[in-house]
């Protein structure tokens, strides 16, 4: 199994990055648009297309406010196993540190899920340093 881990500063308190990722339902509009260009939350699961057509139905594991972290589990293609999670560490007061880890199988799409988590990350900070 592949474990990737990616991390990036932000600049924006703990608080609002945390208040954005917490919002499991609304994530193409307040957290990765364009990365994801389409959500849809019913009950456990949210129904995600990515801006580069991809559609996946992810289980939310948990939703955490106390440690800021929240985790999920994707189901379908191209996954055999999917579960990762993202959590904000404060910086000081308006800055902070998002960490996404996720482990893959099968380990020949970890490359390509790297890049898009990393992607995410990316828009997720020019989105957050919006506000």
């Amino acid at each position: 199994m592949a474990s990737v881990r990616k991390e990036i500063h932000v600049r924006q308190s703990a608080e609002n990055a945390w208040n954005a990722i917490r919002d499991v339902g609304s994530i193409d509009k307040r957290l990765v648009p364009g990365f994801v260009v389409r959500c849809h939350h019913e009950g456990d699961s949210r129904y995600l297309t990515f801006g580069n057509g991809m559609t996946i139905r992810e289980i939310i594991v948990s939703v955490d406010d106390e440690s800021k972290r929240h985790s999920w589990a994707a189901r379908g293609e191209p996954f055999t196993h999917h579960n990762a999670s993202i959590q904000v560490f404060p910086e000081g007061l308006n800055a902070c540190r998002l960490v996404w880890i996720a482990d893959i199988m099968p380990d020949e799409i970890a490359d390509s899920i790297s890049d898009m988590i990393v992607q995410g990350l990316e828009i997720m900070k020019a989105t957050l340093e919006l506000d």
